[in-house]
């Protein structure tokens, strides 16, 4: 048969099985020249294919395709294919003998390698493209690989696409135990990290470590951070399964240049090279850190720091030939090796023994000192069980019908399987990780430092010892906590030196790497600063110190000894426990409880530990409790104070379950306090290591307090924390039942049932699920509606609290805040809306003011008017010279009487309005208008000098000039004829009279221009000599003499006429 002719690029080589039977073993092996491709798909040398097939393929039941994705020449990999390809054909040729007869033959199989390697590492972008290729190209049946985390990841997202099983030896990182959401047909048949975490649970359980620990490792970042995904498996055992304080740093030699106090911790892990290991175990020596109170663990999975080198023995660490150091050895009693177990059966021994011959026969490395043997060929054997995994897998599922594309259905046969492998007992967990065996070295022999072993078997989850214990240097393990550290009470403890509970080695933060916050994130969980002494609370009562506060209290709450703490009055909560075990988890709930500050919630102060006082200490409400509240018919509650109750509930737990705490579980209106500004804050939340039940099994009291517990939570007592909200929630209807009709909790309308009935048919859950009742005719429709979603009988159809913020906020705009900003809020409003109709008024004031003085300015000279405003007399003025204005219309009378007396006075306005535009224009004042008459001074109440004459004649020249072309309403066709008489002359002006005051001109020039009028002619201006006199001056105005006229009461008189004013060009 020819060889393989697939379009790709041709770096394969190809395995495989005679289909007739008559090749036992043929393997078809790529000739001496062959090296895989490059990245740019070129084919090997000389072009084309290199591989070769034998004949026969296909021709039995089917073929089988495996494809390999791992590091092409870096033998630093366990994983490297000069390591792991021999296993693999190993494998296959064990099949294709049947031993063991794992596969249904005849059947051919065919090997496809590409490599995850760019310039000799691996490579996260290298690998997905070739197993891209390799599932384009040859549709593979299993892939073996990739071994480096990050190309794994890429890949085995991949597979999971595909539904490819992927089985690898490598790929440790914690983060590939997520199966169901990246992984699902990733299996894992070597050692992975969170069996090592695994391992290192159960030392802290063998020697009761429960306090803390510390990580310290290298992270160069460059290639696939092996030492960081190999401690990630103890971080998270310890920090997350464990619950321990674990501080973790990268450490770097350049950074030992300084040092500052932080706490110690008892067990530190180590992973790095052992360069660094040296380096840290010298200045722990240095300082002190090798007495016997530390234990260092390094995580040496290969076990290279136990393999003879150049420079040390075999199972010798701390030796360094180069440079010797005798004070080494002795610090290294206080480091325990672990590392992966190396199998020690005989089919290893001989799996060993074939695999480094057929490596150097096949790949010609020349060096392989990295190949001989030790733990690193424990990779390769794992893929060798792999492909023994896989066979049976496969077979099972050929046996029962099914195929071999169904990469799901095969993966999920290899879990939970049992087999003897090559590395023995192969173990494989419901994750498909396999359960992986380690070895703890400790140095038995002190005098030459050989270090021993003792077995861990991860299978059955046991650590077997050695039959010497451990040489402890104090002749016992190290303690949980490092002395006079964290027991800062002892008075043993010398407490001079640095700024921390203790005096402290320097050196420690270097070795723990711990930053700025979490050193003080480390000081504050030790200084305790929650703590409370007994001896500190003082005890008196409630009207001593709320004497003169001005707030009522209850008879019971006077009578009620008030704890005080220090000078302030404080709540005290009794925990019925003897005592309290200071874990970390419980450090961190005091420490939350202390970070936690909010409105609605109330304040912890702290905690009191001593027995048998122990106790919670918190912030004082003096109102008491909601319950106390309704229950008081005195108080009388307007729904305005009831929606601030229920929107101060809301705000506190939604903030509450935004919190690390996340969660209240026992929310009830007697844990709902009012302090005395009526701000209702939620107690008693947070502390879950304090909370116990003190109430008898089946007490009344103890089902008086379940009333507000949801079902799912009396029906399991425990939900995860999602579950507990939506519990919160349940409790938060029950009181919003309580609010709205303050009949009391769980309160049923024509039903008397004990709290032990109403909690049992809650628990029950049977249809019509058991509710409180709801009178819509004491509370809105939206309320109900709220309460019936809140009590629903699914958890997931209530709303969380950050919906009901908003749905009360729609429907209750007034009820958003507190009772006592809500207050505050309408007093404001009221003040804002004063203010507002303040300056309305105002305005309006001013408006009317304006038109008054407008008014009276009309009625009154300015001048005048400003002095009566002021509250001045208006004293009688003598004026030496005015002109006066007097004009009338000639026939008016008859007019008059030819006109109805609505049209006499539309006529009258018509003409006086044009006349007041007009005498806008001038310095005159209008007298008044009587009738017809309309009289003009100029000259008063402000003196012009003789510019009144000349102001005067020019009005009265403009107002003869508009009233000929003035049109009569009623009488378009008739033509108004105007009468003007002027007279200039002394006169006495002043205001007459209190009630209608008027502007009045006394003396004789007033009767003489009156005179001048009634003696003049229609259309002409009338003037006497003493005005002709004073226009004389301005040369600027024509007259006509008429000569004497007989006046009455004055004789005769010498008038003229005034004909016009002369432009500038005929006075030139």
């Amino acid at each position: 048969m020819s060889a393989d002719a697939s379009p790709e690029p041709r770096d394969q080589w190809t395995v495989c099985r005679n289909a007739c039977g008559r090749s036992t073993g043929a393997v078809c092996r790529p000739p001496k020249s062959w090296r895989p491709s490059h990245l740019n798909g070129s084919a090997g040398p000389g072009g084309g294919s290199q591989g070769q097939g034998c004949e026969g393929v296909g021709v039995g039941r089917g073929s089988l395709s495996l494809a390999v994705v791992l590091p092409e020449r870096n033998v630093s990999y366990p994983w490297a294919w000069p390591r792991v390809g021999p296993a693999i054909r190993l494998a296959l040729e064990a099949l294709e003998r049947g031993d063991p007869p794992l596969l249904p033959g005849p059947l051919a199989v065919r090997l496809h390698f590409r490599s995850s390697e760019l310039e000799g590492a691996c490579s996260e972008y290298v690998a997905p493209l070739n197993a891209v290729d390799l599932k384009l190209y040859h549709d593979p049946d299993v892939l073996f690989g990739p071994g480096c985390v990050y190309p794994a990841a890429s890949v085995g997202r991949f597979a999971s696409h595909w539904r490819l099983p992927l089985i690898t030896a490598g790929a440790v990182a914690t983060g590939f135990s997520h199966k169901q959401e990246h992984y699902g047909t990733t299996v894992r048949t070597g050692p992975s990290a969170p069996k090592l975490g695994a391992f290192v649970s159960q030392l802290h359980a063998h020697f009761n470590w429960s306090a803390r620990a510390a990580l310290l490792y290298a992270d160069h970042k460059t290639d696939d951070r092996p030492y960081y995904f190999t401690i990630e498996g103890v971080y998270q055992e310890l920090q997350e399964a464990l619950n321990l304080s674990v501080r973790y740093h990268i450490y770097a030699p350049e950074e030992v240049t300084d040092a500052s106090p932080v706490f110690p911790l008892t067990v530190i892990y180590v992973c790095g090279p052992l360069e660094m290991l040296h380096q840290i175990m010298r200045l722990a020596q240095r300082e002190s850190l090798t007495n016997g109170d530390y234990v260092f663990f390094y995580v040496d999975v290969f076990g290279e720091s136990l393999r003879a080198s150049a420079t040390r023995d075999a199972l010798k660490p701390w030796q360094n030939k180069q440079s010797q150091d005798v004070g080494l050895r002795q610090a290294f009693q206080t480091v325990l090796v672990i590392t992966y177990h190396e199998p020690q059966n005989p089919e290893y021994q001989h799996f060993q023994t074939q695999l480094i011959l057929r490596a150097k026969e096949e790949f010609k490395v020349e060096a392989l000192m990295s190949l001989s043997r030790g733990q690193m060929n424990l990779v390769a054997g794992c893929f060798y069980d792999g492909v023994l995994l896989y066979a049976m897998a496969l077979n099972e599922t050929l046996a029962e019908g099914g195929s071999k594309k169904d990469g799901t259905r095969i993966v999920q046969k290899m879990r939970d399987r049992k087999f003897q492998g090559v590395t023995g007992l192969v173990s494989m967990d419901s994750n498909n990780d396999r359960d992986t065996d380690f070895s703890l070295w400790v140095m038995g022999d002190p005098e030459n430092g050989e270090y021993e072993v003792g077995h861990y078997a991860g299978a059955e989850k046991k650590l077997n010892w050695l039959g010497r214990p451990i040489q402890w240097v104090k002749g016992a393990p190290p303690p949980d906590n490092p002395p006079c550290v964290f027991d800062v009470d002892d008075p043993s403890c010398d407490k001079s030196g640095c700024d921390g509970p203790a005096p402290l080695p320097w050196a420690a933060c270097i070795l723990l790497g711990l930053s700025p916050e979490k050193l003080m994130l480390e000081k504050e969980l030790a200084s305790m600063l929650w703590r409370i002494r007994w001896d500190e609370l003082q005890f008196g009562n409630a009207e001593r110190y709320y004497k003169g506060a001005g707030s009522r209290l209850t008879l019971s709450l006077v009578r009620t000894p008030i704890p005080v703490h220090p000078g302030n009055v404080v709540a005290v909560k009794h925990v019925n426990k003897k005592r309290i075990e200071l874990t970390r988890q419980v450090l961190f709930e005091l420490k939350h409880m202390r970070d936690i500050q909010f409105n609605h919630l109330t304040r912890f102060i702290g905690a009191c530990i001593d027995p048998p006082n122990v106790c919670i200490v918190t912030e004082y409400c003096p109102r008491g409790s909601l319950q106390d509240i309704l229950e008081n018919e005195s108080i009388n509650l307007d729904w305005m104070f009831r929606y601030s109750l229920i929107n101060d509930i809301v705000k506190g737990m939604a903030f509450l379950h935004n919190s690390i705490i996340g969660h209240h579980g026992s929310l009830k209106s007697s844990n709902c306090v009012v302090d005395s500004r009526f701000v209702l804050k939620i107690t008693d939340y947070g502390l879950a290591s304090f909370r116990s039940s003190c109430d008898a099994e089946d007490s009344h009291a103890l089902y008086a307090k379940k009333l507000w517990t949801a079902p799912e939570l009396l029906q399991q007592g425990r939900l995860p924390l999602p579950g507990m909200q939506k519990a919160d929630v349940y409790s938060f209807s029950i009181i919003l039942q309580e609010i709205a009709l303050r009949n009391g909790p769980f309160y049923i309308e024509g039903m008397d049932l004990s709290p032990k009935e109403i909690v049992q048919k809650v628990r029950n859950s049977q249809k019509p699920f058991f509710r409180p009742s709801i009178d819509m005719g004491l509370h809105s429709e939206e309320l109900a509606v709220l309460m019936e979603r809140c009590w629903a009988q699914e958890p997931a159809e209530r709303p969380d609290f950050s919906q009901i913020k908003i749905f009360i906020r729609r429907f209750n705009k007034e009820g958003s805040t507190s009772i006592l900003d809500n207050l505050l809020s309408r007093m404001e409003q009221y003040a804002n809306n004063l203010e507002k109709l303040v300056e309305e008024r105002t305005q309006a004031y001013l408006e009317e003011k304006r038109k008054a003085e407008n008014l009276l300015y009309q009625i009154l000279p300015h001048s005048v008017a400003e002095q009566l405003k002021r509250g001045e007399t208006v004293r009688a003025e003598a004026f030496d010279s005015v002109t006066i204005y007097f004009s009338d219309i000639v026939g008016f009378t008859a007019l008059s009487a030819e006109s109805t007396p609505m049209q006499v006075v539309t006529l009258l306005n018509d003409l006086y309005t044009c006349f007041d535009a007009i005498i806008d224009n001038f310095d005159v004042y209008k007298v008044e208008t009587i009738g017809d008459a309309y009289m003009v001074v100029s000259g008063l109440p402000v003196r012009n000098g003789k510019l009144h004459a000349n102001e005067i004649v020019r009005m009265a020249l403009a107002l003869l000039e508009a009233v000929k072309t003035f049109k009569i309403r009623h009488r378009p066709n008739d033509q108004l004829r105007l009468r003007i008489g002027i007279h200039t002359g002394p006169v006495c002006a002043g205001v007459v009279g209190l009630k209608m005051p008027r502007y009045c001109l006394f003396g004789d020039t007033v009767n003489t221009a009156s005179r001048m009028e009634s003696n003049g002619q229609a259309l002409k201006i009338h003037v006497s000599s003493t005005t002709k006199e004073v226009l004389d001056e301005f040369g600027c105005f024509e007259l006509e003499l008429r000569g004497d006229v007989e006046m009455k009461g004055k004789g005769k008189m010498r008038t003229y006429w005034l004909l016009g004013e002369r432009t500038d060009d005929s006075i030139i």
